[in-house]
Parts: C-alpha cells; structure tokens; sequence
C-alpha cells in the first residue's frame, strides 16, 4: 500500500463519526440506516463519511434493490496494522537496548530519590 492510500486510511479514520462507523461494521455487515441511526449528522454528511470509508479501502458497499448493504473490507485495516506493528517492533527493540545499557552501567553507590 503506498504512502498515499496509507494517509488515506488514517485520513478516513481521524473523523470520530467514520470511526463509529467502522466500530458498527465491525459487528457485521448493515444497511445505511442501521449504520446511520443515531449519529449526529444528516443523510447527507452520511453519505460523505460512507464515501471517505470507501475510497480508503475500509468499507464496501453491495446494492441489493434498493438497499445499500455496508461491510468491513477484510484487508482494509491490514496495511495501518502491519506500519504500527513495525514501529511497534522498532521501540520495543530500543527499549530493550536502553535497559540492556542502563542495567550495564557501573553501580555509583548513589541513589536518586
């Protein structure tokens, strides 16, 4: 996934009403209404928001007569994951590193607090 579509992914997720979204889509698949009940924006904000989510790869859409049918993409959130797992990875091995230094330090008797 290039950098792009990652910014995208993270772009689409800044917003805590498409983030609500997601977390409802997380529980299954649902029609708009069902995912638009309660929030606290209009059809049309929804449908913008519904968009973000699509065009960064997070949801899809089927329609099926005149239902528009929402589900995760299973592979949506793989990329982020995988960028945060990596510098997950990469300050635990520093940690690591600067505990590995800290306990190697000579003892000067002195003791702070």
């Amino acid at each position: 996934m290039p950098s792009t579509d990652l910014d995208r992914v993270f772009a689409a997720l800044a917003d805590p009403t498409r983030r609500t979204i997601v977390e409802r889509l997380a529980r299954g698949p649902a029609v708009v209404g069902t995912v638009a009940q309660g929030l606290a924006v209009g059809p049309t904000a929804v449908s913008r928001h519904l968009r973000v989510l699509e065009d960064a790869g997070i949801i899809t859409r089927e329609v099926h007569h005149r239902h528009h049918v929402l589900r995760l993409r299973g592979d949506g959130l793989e990329r982020p994951q995988q960028w945060i797992g990596d510098l997950r990875e990469f300050w635990s091995q520093n940690i690591d590193r600067l505990v590995e230094t800290v306990e190697g330090l000579p003892d000067t008797g002195d003791d702070v607090g």
